[in-house]
């Protein structure tokens, strides 16, 4: 079984991108994030075209996350409980054996602008809502876009931003409260000392320089963890593909047993 994670940054804009991704990777679950289309936007049968079921919770302009499956999946979670305020950012399915949630967390702009607080209140409430809707003895999956650099190892440089937005304890605190519960970050668990980026500006030729950051994550509970056969991350994929402009983000996929 194939599992993936992708912020698209805008499905009208990455479309085509994304079909040829999935041809060429052909994952069994997609989550993806920052849809920027409402749910009636969302070309549904293309994808059914292309042999995958879509649940989305969408938003006009803004935000918005998809889970793509193989087989039918059952919507269980649409929304953060008393976080609707901050918009369309968190969606669950169950699907096979697995409790799939697809994430676009805030961003929170910086750590002196209001959103940050927003920001931290927002993780507040998804700890509280993963330990009471689930059981770290079951097998659950919460992947998306964190907007968190989890350590110094995920960034291209700590000593430069560190306590900066995505780099402070506060937000490293709220990550870490997910792993406690019983969460296992895959990518870092399969790779320990590969920086493993995921992002890089658009701007100021980041992507080239290598001035990236690991933001986007695939969590899981043991029984998942323990299944895991191999983490891809290709930058192939944060690329120019024949004309067809990439996210700012690349793909992650885990292969489990």
């Amino acid at each position: 079984m194939r599992i993936a994670t992708w912020n698209i940054n805008g499905m009208k804009a990455r479309f085509s991108y994304l079909a040829r991704w999935l041809a060429d990777v052909q994952p069994d679950v997609v989550g993806l994030q920052e849809l920027k289309m409402t749910d009636d936007q969302f070309p549904r049968e293309l994808f059914k075209d292309a042999g995958y079921h879509a649940a989305t919770h969408g938003q006009k302009g803004w935000n918005g996350v998809a889970i793509l499956t193989r087989e039918p999946a059952e919507v269980t979670q649409v929304g953060l409980p008393g976080q609707e305020e901050m918009g369309a950012r968190l969606l669950t399915v169950d699907v096979a054996d697995l409790s799939f949630s697809t994430v676009y967390c805030p961003n929170g702009k910086s750590v002196e602008h209001e959103d940050f607080q927003r920001k931290l209140s927002w993780f507040d409430a998804l700890g509280a809502h993963i330990a009471e809707r689930h059981h770290a003895d079951q097998p659950v999956v919460l992947c998306g876009d964190f907007n968190i650099v989890p350590a110094a190892i995920d960034s291209w440089n700590e000593d430069r931003l560190g306590g900066f937005i995505f780099h402070t304890e506060a937000e490293r605190s709220r990550l870490k409260r997910l792993l406690n519960w019983g969460l296992f970050d895959i990518f870092r668990s399969k790779h320990p000392d590969q920086p493993g980026f995921t992002w890089w500006d658009y701007r100021g030729g980041a992507f080239h320089k290598q001035q990236g950051l690991r933001i986007d994550l695939v969590l899981a509970t043991a029984n998942v963890a323990e299944r895991v056969t191999a983490v891809h991350l290709e930058r192939r994929w944060r690329k120019k593909l024949e004309g067809m402009i990439p996210s700012d983000h690349a793909p992650m996929w885990v292969d489990l047993d």
